[in-house]
């Protein structure tokens, strides 16, 4: 039996679906395969939340997966929407890489000592807001492309191809995307989560499959106890599992959409689930920002505690300082 696997063809996916396969068939004995599916994200132009946000990238896979084109999909977690696809389960959630977010700047600076009126990238409407809040005198451009091609608007950075426009100050990336292609050396800062919360998943992967595969959990007659099904719960972190249901059960009680500038970061320590969330204004100049922990270590529990901080911020006034339903 050779397991397909599904992949958008971008460095950075193939980088992490390739490394998820080699783990993959390193548990279960099996060969491994990659299909390469082109999404809309990959084809259309235009900034991501002009194209209806992060979605864009997961509904051709889903359908691959759902047309028996491919057997497991591996998704970066933050593009997956908060509603169930019927007929499909994230099977594993591995453990999680660096949640935060980066700064890759012009010669080395970090965010206080850009120029008055640097111009700073991002496609990112949450981390936009977020800039603007910490220096509201920052130019914060939208911008789209793989994340090489951002790194290349940015002169001087290693790494960089000859000929790279180069005509930004800075642009702001998640760190896992630049560990998972060995790009880290462009990072100039690290943002702690004070200064900038990450997309709820950010730094998690999803991999997903038909539910008739997924590993059968205890006392239930769905799924499946073959030697995939093995393989991908032998994969799954249940702490990173945890966190991810936390902060994606921020966003569905919010009734979130992929562009509304909303960040979220949970962790467990100890017998502890921690939560922190934040709702910005996209011009910076409000934010509502609640915290909470629970000692219900379950999905259920993970679930509740998201749904419970994100009431705190709606009657803080969330959805007064920014459109929630923005995608």
């Amino acid at each position: 039996m050779t397991v397909r696997i599904g992949t958008r063809a971008s460095k950075l996916a193939l980088t992490q679906t390739q490394q998820t396969a080699d783990q993959l068939a390193a548990v279960g004995g099996f060969p491994v395969e990659l299909v390469h599916i082109t999404t809309e994200g990959d084809v259309k132009t235009g900034s991501l939340s002009q194209m209806g946000g992060t979605g864009v990238f997961v509904a051709a896979l889903r359908d691959a997966l759902l047309q028996d084109t491919c057997d497991v999909a591996v998704h970066s977690l933050k593009d997956l929407p908060t509603g169930a696809a019927p007929g499909l389960t994230i099977a594993a959630t591995p453990k999680r890489a660096d949640a935060r977010d980066v700064l890759c700047a012009r010669d080395g600076l970090k965010l206080a000592d850009l120029p008055q009126g640097a111009r700073v990238g991002t496609g990112s409407p949450r981390r936009a807001a977020q800039l603007r809040a910490a220096r509201p005198d920052l130019e914060v451009r939208d911008i789209r492309g793989n994340v090489e091609t951002r790194l290349g608007r940015v002169p001087g950075l290693p790494g960089n191809a000859a000929g790279a426009p180069g005509d930004l100050d800075a642009v702001v990336l998640a760190a896992a995307g630049l560990e998972r292609i060995g790009r880290l050396d462009a990072v100039s800062e690290f943002f702690e989560m004070d200064v900038m919360l990450p997309a709820p998943g950010q730094g998690s992967l999803a991999i997903e499959c038909r539910t008739a595969d997924a590993p059968r959990k205890a006392g239930s007659t769905e799924g499946s106890q073959g030697v995939l099904a093995q393989a991908l719960a032998a994969l799954n972190d249940e702490d990173t599992r945890l966190a991810v249901t936390a902060e994606r059960a921020v966003l569905a009680r919010l009734e979130a959409g992929c562009a509304a500038p909303v960040g979220a970061f949970a962790y467990r320590k100890g017998s502890m689930l921690y939560l922190e969330a934040a709702v910005c204004a996209v011009d910076g100049t409000k934010t509502v920002r609640e915290k909470k922990a629970t000692d219900g270590l379950t999905e259920v529990g993970a679930t509740l505690l998201g749904i419970e901080v994100a009431e705190l911020l709606l009657a803080a006034g969330a959805a007064e300082i920014a459109d929630l339903a923005a995608s």
